[in-house]
């Protein structure tokens, strides 16, 4: 692949718009470079709200896509981390500033310049980023992560971005034996932090609108489950948890969920809601509380969290579909009416 090459791709032409079979560019590969031959690639919530510009204005037509899992089938002249045939996965990060010290110290996704997001950004060369919903993408191997023999391709797709999204704040607030951690939201991010939390060694609480998916929850690894329409829920459960989770991208009743926290916990919000919160300060001081977030994670602690899923036997729950199915998946998505997260077989693009 020495040239530019175009390659199949299911691509948003203009915002809003529905997703349609096109071509895009893939540079050449470079001395760093390598060719992925994608597989599978997961469908995030984060990708319907970038299609359409819920975050912002998106950069059209836009190739969503940041789950992606694949096969090495070319690597330049200089890799030295990867070989034609392994099986590797690339998540929301295709390139940082490299210097900076949250760079230098494996945090790239807080990278002072900013990160180049795998779609919906542009590149250091001026061109736009497609991601994963296409036939093969070329990535620097410094991006690139191994996909573990214990992991299947398409349960591992969704863990680049919501396996490592739940991974890492639960590593960095501690969650383990003796805690006591809440999940809010049993979707395609929640149901990985609960696999996850109770991998840690947490006993894991499911915070979710309706008991529709308890059963689900509790085989996950949940030891109780909550519907948080039930007002007695937030009487019953006040100073309860170590640490809290939201992955909802809604907005959340803060002084609630605060509520539920015992002195020195943490709220970590995860989901990213269009709209703002309202909080009220009190919230928080009475007992020394922390309302954080948390954004994915380097790519060290993303290698870190395949090799933990492997060691678990955590793959993702998934739903594989046809690309010709996308739109319909966007629908059903918004509609929470997937357990727990589709999965494009590339194959079909």
């Amino acid at each position: 692949m020495s040239v530019v090459t175009q390659v199949p791709a299911y691509a948003a032409p203009a915002r809003k718009a529905p997703l349609e079979r096109t071509t895009v560019p893939r540079r050449p590969v470079g001395a760093h470079d390598v060719l992925i031959d994608i597989k599978y690639a997961g469908i995030c919530h984060s990708d319907i709200h970038q299609v359409r510009d819920g975050w912002g204005e998106g950069i059209y037509p836009m190739v969503p896509g940041h789950e992606i899992a694949g096969v090495v089938a070319e690597v330049g002249a200089e890799v030295t981390k990867f070989a034609v045939g392994d099986r590797v996965g690339v998540g929301c990060i295709v390139d940082t500033c490299r210097a900076c010290e949250y760079c230098l110290r494996g945090q790239e996704q807080y990278c002072v310049r900013g990160i180049t997001g795998t779609y919906n950004a542009i590149d250091k060369n001026g061109e736009p980023t497609y991601g994963g919903y296409s036939s093969h993408i070329v990535v620097d191997e410094n991006y690139t992560v191994r996909v573990p023999d214990g992991l299947a391709l398409d349960v591992a797709a969704p863990l680049l971005c919501a396996g490592i999204t739940l991974y890492s704040p639960l590593k960095h607030w501690q969650a383990g034996p003796g805690k006591k951690v809440a999940i809010v939201g049993l979707g395609g991010l929640g149901h990985m932090g609960v696999k996850i939390a109770h991998a840690l060694g947490a006993e894991v609480t499911v915070l979710s609108q309706s008991l529709r998916k308890k059963e689900d929850g509790l085989k996950l690894g949940a030891s109780h489950y909550y519907a948080t329409s039930d007002e007695t829920t937030f009487e019953e459960l006040a100073g309860s948890f170590d640490l809290i989770l939201s992955t909802v991208s809604a907005p959340l009743g803060l002084d609630a969920y605060l509520g539920l926290l015992k002195v020195d916990g943490a709220l970590v919000n995860v989901g990213a809601p269009e709209e703002p919160v309202a909080l009220n300060l009190f919230s928080v001081i009475g007992g020394r509380k922390t309302l954080a977030g948390s954004m994915i994670g380097g790519i060290a602690e993303t290698q870190e969290m395949l090799d933990f899923c492997a060691e678990h036997g955590l793959g993702s729950e998934i739903e594989l579909i046809r690309a010709d199915e996308i739109n319909e998946a966007y629908e059903r998505v918004l509609a929470s009416d997937v357990r727990y997260r589709f999965v494009i077989d590339a194959s079909t693009i």
